[in-house]
């Protein structure tokens, strides 16, 4: 069975230090959670592109040292699935 790539954008931000740069990485992934690519972007992506966009708010700067990710439904950079 052949499974389904997709992008996903995770943001990486600090809740308790609005000054720290917001960092935004890209992520080629399958449906079981294999992740096959993950670029770093230089600014926020301007076209709602995303299968799913996630966010860590703790601070950190990589997605390796998060432990935990919130899904954000909704948010503005996700493509619509209609």
């Amino acid at each position: 069975m052949k499974t389904k790539k997709r992008k996903v954008l995770v943001i990486l931000s600090n809740r308790l230090n609005r000054l720290q740069k917001t960092r935004f990485v890209e992520l080629n992934c399958d449906d079981k959670g294999n992740i096959f690519k993950e670029t770093p972007l230089r600014a926020q992506p301007r076209k709602p592109i995303y299968a799913e966009v996630w966010e860590n708010d703790d601070g950190k700067t990589s997605i390796s040292s998060c432990t935990r990710f919130k899904r954000k439904y909704g948010h503005p950079l996700q493509k619509s699935k209609a």
